[in-house]
């Protein structure tokens, strides 16, 4: 008799610099999925995509989950009946009747075994071709359903620029920047042109961000002309598209997004570190940054924060989930919309998860609305 459980395939891993992050989010998802009343109404498939851009079916996607971290390999080893995981193991191989497993190379090739059972995918993947609406065009493509924003709403909360225009044509308040595109930089001239506009409009201090990184990845902060030469020259080696924001001292503000016809809202968090920015150490490394939930703030701040993130959400055309980051400067009792997340983390440490929690929707009832929301 035919199982009458869902089939639920989670992508994790990818090319992008979030790979280990997916990875511990990956764990937590499927963990929930496979928890408790889950356990009766999903069926878990999960697959894993190596940092080289290639799919693995299940057997190798469990090793990876289970020894929680990266397959180390390189092209040249690839053999054409199995892989070698970082821990030593060896996972064997299987192609369908008729089918070549997608060895060779670098990128998606084909679908693993197993694809062909998912009912809704469940995308867990951070940073470039995960988020940024290139598996969400597969999926499409695929005529499946899928947890998250579709192409465009992927699309544009990923790249800040395009993001960050969206905001300004909803009008959503934002931290003074500048866009920047890495061919300024390939001559003395119009590079400095570029570092004479950044300092006229934003002085410092300033931070200087790839466009379509996540996670704060390559993102570096600038005191001064050296700082900020050396900022521009590290994210244009990650991306084409810069953007250079002012400075400011700020709370740093955080509301999750759920639902898909109609979008929720939840409590507003606050996070608070001791290092002097939140960059991917703080944010990764246990006990280097505190959440408070909910956020010791007024009312009417907090509903101000709740609305935005929902009028954010419908600016990108974001729905499924997202996290909406704010800053917020108590002194001129300013809120101002930092960015927006539609695949946000979902590691133990992660906001998304626990803003839910403390809204009253345990983990457990977080994974199955979010996958039911991918058939409404």
């Amino acid at each position: 008799m035919p199982s009458t459980r869902t089939c639920v395939g989670v992508v994790f891993g990818g090319e992008s610099g979030e790979h280990a992050v997916s990875i511990r989010s990956a764990q937590t998802v499927i963990a929930a999925l496979r928890r408790g009343m889950n356990a009766e109404h999903f069926e878990v498939i999960p697959l894993y995509i190596d940092q080289h851009g290639r799919w693995w079916p299940a057997t190798v996607a469990e090793e990876v989950l289970t020894q929680g971290t990266p397959i180390e390999i390189k092209p040249s080893e690839i053999k054409p009946t199995e892989v070698k995981l970082s821990a030593g193991k060896t996972s064997e191989l299987k192609p369908s009747a008729g089918k070549q497993p997608a060895l060779v190379g670098k990128g998606f090739i084909g679908l693993p075994e197993g694809s062909e059972q998912v009912d809704v995918w469940y995308p867990v993947l951070h940073g470039p071709n995960g988020e940024d609406g290139t598996v969400q065009g597969l999926f499409t493509l695929m005529g499946k359903p899928f947890v998250g924003s579709g192409v465009l709403g992927s699309a544009v909360s990923m790249d800040k620029l395009a993001m960050k225009a969206a905001f300004a044509s909803a009008g959503l308040s934002q931290v003074p920047y500048v866009s920047v595109v890495s061919s300024d930089l390939c001559n003395l001239n119009s590079r400095e042109a570029v570092i004479d506009h950044i300092e006229s409009k934003l002085g410092y201090p300033c931070f200087v961000k790839p466009a379509n990184l996540g996670s704060s990845v390559g993102i570096s902060k600038a005191q001064n002309r050296d700082q900020l030469i050396d900022g521009l020259n590290k994210a244009a080696g990650l991306d084409q598209r810069i953007v250079v924001e002012q400075g400011i001292t700020a709370r740093e503000l955080e509301c999750a997004v759920l639902g898909r016809q109609k979008l929720e809202a939840s409590v507003v968090g606050e996070v608070r570190f001791d290092a002097d920015w939140y960059d991917y150490d703080t944010k990764y490394t246990e006990g280097r940054s505190q959440t408070l939930i909910p956020a010791p703030l007024a009312q009417d701040v907090v509903q101000e924060v709740r609305e935005q993130a929902l009028a954010a959400c419908k600016a990108v055309a974001a729905h499924g989930m997202a996290r909406v980051d704010f800053f917020y400067d108590e002194a001129n009792n300013a809120l101002m919309i930092n960015e927006i997340n539609t695949l946000p983390g979902f590691t133990s440490q992660s906001m998304y998860p626990m803003l839910w929690e403390a809204s009253g929707v345990t983990l457990e009832e977080l994974v199955c609305q979010l996958v039911q929301t991918a058939g409404e």
